[in-house]
């Protein structure tokens, strides 16, 4: 996933941190989707997506939901969108369409959609409320928007733990150099409401924080991309940092993961 600029932190996702280029960004993201890929797939089957749907996966990443809305639920086509898709590329099944293009751009307009799903996008890009209106927009009638992005569960009465103390350092760092900010992703259900969407509901999935598990791979791998940013903060130096990392991988975890907050509503019918 790669999505545009950050607010006013003069950086970009995929530039600044979490570059494609750099070894191992593919399988980082791909730990991230075994964890979440299965409550994704089943959200989505149950709002319909299926055979004869025209779908948009925007900042899909490595291509495992646009993969699995056409191998697992069969629907007909999906235009898949990043900055970057190498990793879409490299994974070719029929019915998947690539586009490169940034999604903030003001002339972005791939077409309507059955479905316009994003996950773990919106969290990253600057005028988060412009952008929810304007995914709203690309629904054909009766189609569905369904945004999924973090929700931080580290919050001050969390125990202090060297998994905690790395957590605040990786939101703060990364809100400092791209401008990721998850502190609205509550508002979620309202932001669609005020779009015009209709049947709006919301769910939360906290996947379990087990060592060896996918999502602690996927954060020891992600704490270890934005290590700059995470230190520059003086919440953690490199020593906290790698001391958080063992901590995730050994009997003494008992911690919460951030949680993946899920939105949908519907386009009325015109």
């Amino acid at each position: 996933m790669t999505p545009g600029a950050g607010d006013d932190a003069g950086g970009r996702y995929g530039e600044a941190v979490f570059r494609p280029e750099q070894a191992g960004e593919g399988e980082r993201i791909d730990f991230g989707a075994l964890a979440y890929d299965d409550v994704t797939l089943a959200r989505l089957s149950a709002l319909g997506a299926g055979p004869g749907w025209r779908c948009l996966d925007v900042g899909a990443g490595t291509g495992t939901v646009s993969r699995g809305l056409l191998r697992e639920l069969g629907v007909e086509r999906v235009l898949a969108v990043d900055r970057d898709v190498r990793f879409l590329a490299e994974r070719p099944v029929p019915g998947l369409d690539l586009l490169e293009a940034d999604v903030t751009a003001p002339d972005f307009s791939p077409g309507r959609f059955r479905l316009v799903h994003a996950r773990f996008v919106l969290m990253h890009v600057p005028e988060r409320e412009r952008m929810v209106g304007r995914l709203a927009e690309l629904l054909e009638p009766g189609g569905v928007l369904v945004l999924s992005d973090a929700v931080d569960l580290t919050s001050e009465v969390a125990p202090g733990t060297p998994y905690t103390r790395a957590m605040r350092a990786m939101w703060r760092g990364l809100r400092e150099t791209i401008g990721t900010d998850v502190s609205w992703v509550p508002s979620y259900p309202a932001l669609l409401r005020a779009a015009g969407l209709a049947g709006v509901a919301a769910e939360i999935h906290v996947p379990p924080l087990v060592p060896g598990s996918p999502i602690s791979r996927f954060w020891a791998d992600t704490w270890e991309r934005s290590r700059a940013a995470m230190v520059g903060t003086g919440l953690v130096d490199d020593a906290a940092l790698d001391a958080a990392v063992r901590w995730l991988d050994s009997e003494e975890c008992a911690a919460l993961s951030a949680g993946m907050l899920t939105v949908w509503g519907r386009r009325p019918p015109s």
